[in-house]
């Protein structure tokens, strides 16, 4: 099968080109697994933490990708859920353990043993991949290939984001930087809390442009001051600065949620900025995000089915992964970036 590797770690600006194409045996899935033709995979941020080292794969090489869509072509002994021929998708949580203290609580997305496709186990820049049955996931017939690719990763982790917020119908809420995720997020926000008000932050007057085009209340750059306080706000960026100046617009007992996996070390300085009052008195929290379960997924999958809600895709060829790539890492994006295998 034809499959785009990652041979070795290293900044995007020093190797443009880090995946190579190459030609792997086709996989074979084991007990209880399923071998999936892949049709689609998503491009996320997450693999350029990956390149770059900063959620490094355990080992290398390594076949990127955790937002896959495909069709079954063939079963390991003992899996019995899905048939041959049927449309499932893969997401970033590739398996965990199932018996620890997170698991048994729902948690499994803290889950010690936790396995993340595509970085501790080959993911879906390839013809074909193998998974766990029990983490392969329905696709809703609404979805094509492309539209569903984003859901798996950027739309089920806003999921999680938004529901973390707290966010209640009337109050405002931020989004800091406008990529796959937070475009997702957005028209969540308009479905579920259609007297919310969205505040979109970001660099490039194109996101900016396309935020109000789905319904953005207001847009500025990072550094603006919105109109008004904020009761939530979800960060999507790789960076620092974008944290403290959330902070600073935060309404008193507001909740900032961090929707990334690492942050860069480029402007880790604004961290210096940081000014109690200003920042951090009268309440204000902070929260992280880790990861997705297979409920996340599951739970926005419908949710995305039952608005619909249609992510904005632009699709690449397999061999252009690393074009792909490229143009997220200098910001140009619109939706959400899309490879089509087959």
């Amino acid at each position: 099968m034809r499959a785009m590797i990652l041979e070795a770690l290293g900044r995007l600006t020093d190797h443009p080109t880090p995946l190579r194409l190459v030609t792997l045996p086709d996989p074979v899935p084991a007990e209880g697994e399923l071998l999936i033709e892949i049709h689609t995979c998503g491009v996320c941020h997450t693999e350029l933490d990956e390149i770059e080292g900063r959620t490094p794969p355990p080992r290398l090489p390594i076949v990127l990708g955790h937002q896959v869509v495909g069709r079954v072509a063939a079963k390991g002994a003992g899996s019995g859920a899905f048939q041959l021929g049927d449309r499932v998708g893969i997401a970033w949580i590739f398996s965990a353990d199932g018996t620890c203290a997170f698991c048994r609580s729902g948690a499994e997305n803290l889950c010690e043993q936790f396995r993340a496709t595509g970085r501790d186990a080959h993911g879906g820049y390839a013809e074909r991949m193998t998974v766990p049955e029990a983490f392969a996931h329905r696709i809703p017939d609404i979805f094509s290939d492309a539209e569903a690719a984003p859901l798996l990763c950027a739309g089920a982790i806003g999921y999680r984001s938004l529901r973390l917020t707290g966010l209640r119908d009337g109050q405002n809420l931020g989004l800091t930087g406008f990529g796959a995720s937070a475009h997702l997020v957005l028209k969540m926000v308009r479905h579920r809390y259609p007297h919310s008000r969205v505040f979109v932050f970001a660099r490039a007057e194109t996101e900016r442009a396309f935020a109000r085009e789905l319904g953005a209340a207001w847009a500025g750059d990072t550094a603006e001051q919105p109109p008004e306080r904020l009761h939530s706000i979800i960060d999507t960026t790789p960076a620092w600065t974008p944290i403290v100046k959330a902070l600073e617009n935060l309404e008193a007992g507001g909740r900032l949620v961090i929707n990334a996996i690492r942050k860069e070390d480029a402007d880790k300085a604004a961290l210096l900025h940081l000014d109690y009052p200003a920042h951090l008195w009268r309440e204000k929290e902070i929260k992280s995000v880790a990861n997705v379960t297979r409920a996340d997924v599951r739970e926005f999958l419908q949710l995305a089915a039952e608005m619909p809600i249609k992510p904005d895709v632009q699709e690449y060829a397999l061999e252009d992964a690393n074009q792909a790539l490229a143009e997220l890492r200098s910001k140009d994006v619109r939706g959400a970036k899309v490879l089509r295998i087959a």
